[in-house]
């Protein structure tokens, strides 16, 4: 059996861990990355550490002041990471080579891997990151494939909705699962064809089970020079696909879903004062609403702005919607619930916030001040689907 020794970077409190080891205990972390920039209080890395307690005094630094080659060895390199411009540039101090923007942090999982040599790989993006950017679509995904390509890997990817799969948020995630060609896991995939990879074979196709897949797109590339890549790169990357030395194969899959968990399940009764809508109870029902509004470019030219309505309150029969970081504040994509005791307007509570992402109840009670509490669960993962995929390394690391 393969030790499963885990990196997680971009930790925040630590979604990619708990889901791991409800899957195994077996999973050990040797070492984790949390840093929020520009915040005097760091209090994801907090949670993060009073829970699993800490490891060095780099965990909670920023990760390109981070010797990479300090980084204890680890099977499974893990990480939730934005999705951000990740065009590159010649370097320039005129030497061979490319430079990835600063401060955009698929570089400093590259150079992970570049010195640790980590032999497999599991990463959560946004679902646009497959279409980014507008004017390119599929060029940051593209490069992302081109790194792992040239460091000798391949990479299957799967957007996922988790209400697909029995959670309790509609939630639309991009999951990544790279793997060193080797592995004793890589070989055999790599004789076989594409759809069966994604419709049956492959990692994804066992951690979320699929009803039906559309014919396979396949196109070789020539992925390597990162600089040609960033500049003529554009593919229409589908929901799921699989890369194999320079080989893009894509296709779109239905899942084969599951009943979800409904918010009622989840929801308090009575809940505190402070959650109840009082002032803002007008401002969410404009917001909320439908709208056409005319408005003025700087151009000069006259457009109307539409948008259609929001459920409201948010149905208790359904999952929740896409949580996110502005959670609880007053926005459109706030929660609001009819209490079930009381029938009155109100928030969510960060308990409630909890449940949505599959937490334990409490886990970021703390001390971080609660509009924190929100932020964290808007930037977490849905730790249910980590433990799904969990299970399926846990058979692939026995293997190996």
């Amino acid at each position: 059996m393969c030790r499963k020794t885990v990196c997680e970077l971009f930790a925040g409190v630590g979604g990619f861990r708990l889901g791991l080891e409800h899957a195994s205990k077996d999973w050990k972390t040797v070492w984790f990355s949390q840093w929020e920039p520009g915040k005097k209080n760091q209090w994801a890395h907090d949670c993060y550490v009073k829970h699993f307690g800490d490891i060095d005094a780099n965990t909670g630094i920023d990760i390109s002041l981070v010797d990479k080659n300090q980084i204890p060895s680890h099977n499974l390199l893990v990480g939730g990471f934005p999705c951000q411009d990740y065009s590159v540039a010649h370097s320039l101090n005129g030497e061979k080579g490319i430079e990835g923007k600063k401060g955009v942090l698929w570089w400093q999982i590259r150079d992970t891997l570049l010195a640790k040599k980590t032999p497999f790989v599991l990463l959560e993006n946004v679902d646009r990151l497959l279409k980014s950017p507008s004017k390119q679509r599929g060029r940051d995904f593209g490069i992302i494939l081109a790194c792992f390509a040239q460091l000798g890997y391949s990479v299957e990817w799967r957007v996922v909705n988790a209400a697909d799969y029995g959670a309790a948020q509609r939630r639309r995630r991009t999951f990544i699962f790279a793997y060193s060609n080797t592995t004793n896991y890589a070989k055999p995939l790599m004789k076989r064809e594409a759809k069966q990879i994604i419709e049956s074979d492959g990692f994804f196709a066992k951690a979320f089970p699929i009803s039906s897949v559309e014919a396979v797109s396949e196109t070789q590339f020539d992925f390597s020079d990162l600089q040609k890549i960033s500049d003529n790169f554009a593919f229409a990357f589908e929901n799921s696909g699989f890369m194999s030395e320079g080989k893009i194969s894509t296709a779109k899959i239905t899942p084969k879903t599951e009943n979800p968990i409904p918010l009622k399940n989840l929801v308090e009764s009575n809940v505190a004062e402070n959650f109840y809508l009082t002032e803002s109870l007008e401002k969410f029902k404009y917001l909320k609403g439908a709208k056409k509004i005319e408005r003025t470019a700087k151009t000069g030219f006259k457009y109307t702005f539409s948008e259609g309505p929001v459920a409201f309150p948010d149905s208790l029969d359904l999952p929740a919607r896409t949580m996110l970081t502005s959670e609880a504040t007053v926005n459109r994509s706030t929660h609001v619930i009819a209490d079930p005791a009381t029938n009155r307007l109100r928030l969510i509570t960060p308990l409630e916030a909890e449940r949505i992402q599959g937490f334990d109840d409490n886990w970021t009670d703390t001390g971080m001040p609660q509009k924190f509490r929100y932020f964290c669960m808007g930037n977490a993962l849905v730790v249910p689907m980590i433990e799904r995929m969990g299970k399926v390394l846990n058979r692939i690391f026995d293997e190996e």
